[in-house]
């Protein structure tokens, strides 16, 4: 079990023959915007940071919100970066510029 915080990242390409799927996408980020979980927003993925049950959790709920909301299909890419006794944060991700 995976008691530190863990970042994961979450791409959601839902699939529609009737909707756009733009909207479909934005139900999903409401989803993680509600959590209350840290996250951050990016063109291609959402990565969120916290507790591995939290997180993945939070992941089911927003595929389930775009199926819900009327996709045909969903293509879900999930990574994750974890440590065993150690928590990942976003601040050790920023980049040196």
């Amino acid at each position: 079990m995976i008691n530190n915080k863990i970042a994961l990242s979450l791409q959601i390409v839902p699939k529609s023959k009737k909707l756009d799927t733009y909207p479909l996408i934005d139900k999903a980020i409401d989803i993680i915007k509600n959590s209350g979980i840290r996250y951050m927003v990016t063109p291609m993925e959402t990565v969120m940071e916290g507790h591995f049950d939290e997180v993945n959790a939070i992941a089911l709920k927003a595929q389930k919100a775009v199926i819900d909301a009327g996709a045909d299909e969903v293509l879900v890419f999930i990574k994750m970066h974890y440590r065993v006794n150690e928590d990942v944060t976003f601040e050790e991700k920023k980049l040196n510029r």
